[in-house]
């Protein structure tokens, strides 16, 4: 899967009421679902506090109502990548060669990677087309 963006779902730490973002995301071959936030990013501090999130990934088409378009709802628990992690060059190699922009900032002290494992799935596929997925299908 090419780098593209998701919503993330998340838990404000001090209001614990629930905040949304777009973020950039991709499948990893080996590492599976990833992010890459800033910690001035407010979902930064709110999935260390509480790592239970959810995604939604699809695009809404330039025709026909958007809720009959395909949709991928996933809860999943966020866990970050500490800096000395062996897997985190490989890491930033692979996210560097979907998103070379990202070469600006990757390595800046504020930057961490963060999987996102799924607990559980739910691909909409249209109207009255909704279908429970085990997460190691994804």
């Amino acid at each position: 899967m090419t780098l593209g963006h998701a919503a993330l779902a998340w838990t404000d730490p001090v209001t614990r009421t629930p905040g949304i973002s777009r973020i950039a995301f991709f499948r990893d071959p080996d590492e599976g679902l990833l992010t890459l936030i800033s910690a001035l990013a407010p979902h930064f501090s709110a999935l260390r506090a509480y790592p239970a999130c959810a995604l939604m990934l699809g695009e809404v088409g330039v025709k026909g109502d958007p809720l009959t378009h395909p949709r991928l709802m996933i809860q999943a628990r966020a866990a970050f990548v500490s800096p000395d992690d062996p897997s985190r060059p490989a890491l930033r190699d692979r996210w560097l060669a979907r998103n070379p922009k990202a070469a600006v900032y990757i390595d800046l002290p504020d930057f961490a990677f963060v999987r996102l494992a799924p607990v559980s799935a739910l691909l909409n596929a249209g109207f009255g087309r909704a279908h429970r997925i085990d997460p190691t299908d994804l």
